[in-house]
């Protein structure tokens, strides 16, 4: 089964948190959860930087 790329989906989600905590319909609630927009933000922050320490570096030289 192929997967789409990690790093991708990753920086994918942390665009949706930040369209869903913008919206004014996420706004209007009175919602008041254990853990929130932030920490989810948070928590992609911590797994993007972890998937960009263990990507090999490429160098492209050009001769």
């Amino acid at each position: 089964m192929d997967f789409p790329n990690l790093l991708l989906l990753v920086e994918s989600a942390q665009y949706l948190i930040s369209q869903i905590e913008k919206h004014p319909d996420y706004q209007a609630l009175d919602y008041q959860p254990d853990l929130t927009i932030g920490d989810a933000q948070t928590a992609l922050s911590y797994l993007k930087c972890e998937l960009d320490s263990n990507q090999p570096f490429s160098i492209n030289l050009e001769t």
